[in-house]
């Protein structure tokens, strides 16, 4: 084989192998929320915990969790990255849950929770797992926007608040957790908002997910 020839076969070979990474689900950001209506959403035992205002998510109000039930990869997801944007009330609470499943009733009890809270009483702060591997240094301030990003791949979760890593946690092989944490463990699943509190306000937008190879 001359070497124009063989040039030609590499150049070919590298466009193929391109076009199909360019095709691999890890490359494609897909929105979860539509800044319009809570399509794709489903709300646990108290739905007046969350409206649509200005292109965002509110949450404020008793204790409720709103899970995605969409059709973006059939709201299933194993490894991931999960992007949103937060803003946080003075005083509030509220997590972002992942790899978690619909429930009408109580905390979830399927899945891990990503912190959200900057300035409320709990000194577990933004960003943490929460109960595994916490944060106590807020990470942002209250009545700002702050991006968060969530990256599951295999047994290691990260997290990172404006590009700040503030977690890097790997689940053992062996797992040991007391019976009220049972379900914290790595499985797939979907996402859920959290209303803590009627005295929380919490904002959410522009929340979107790929799914990683």
């Amino acid at each position: 084989m001359n070497m124009k020839l063989l040039g030609a076969c590499l150049l070919a070979l590298t466009c193929g192998i391109g076009a199909q990474a360019a095709e691999q689900p890890g490359k494609q950001w897909q929105s979860l929320f539509d800044g319009k209506t809570l399509d794709g959403w489903r709300a646990s035992e108290k739905p007046g915990s969350f409206s649509v205002r200005d292109g965002q998510i509110v949450v404020r109000g008793p204790r409720s969790h709103l899970y995605y039930v969409g059709e973006v990869q059939r709201h299933d997801l194993r490894d991931f990255e999960l992007q949103l944007q937060v803003m946080t009330k003075p005083g509030a609470n509220s997590g972002v849950y992942f790899h978690t499943a619909w429930q009408q009733d109580g905390w979830p009890g399927k899945g891990y929770e990503v912190q959200v809270n900057n300035s409320q009483s709990d000194p577990k702060r933004t960003g943490g797992l929460y109960g595994v591997q916490d944060n106590y240094q807020a990470p942002a301030k209250d009545n700002v926007w702050f991006t968060m990003r969530i990256r599951v791949e295999g047994n290691r979760v990260r997290t990172f608040v404006d590009g700040k890593q503030i977690v890097d946690y790997t689940q053992p092989e062996r797992l040991e957790r007391p019976e009220e944490m049972k379900g914290r463990v790595l499985s797939s699943g979907t996402f859920a908002l959290q209303a803590h509190d009627p005295d929380s306000e919490v904002h959410y937008r522009n929340i979107k997910v790929r799914a990683l190879p």
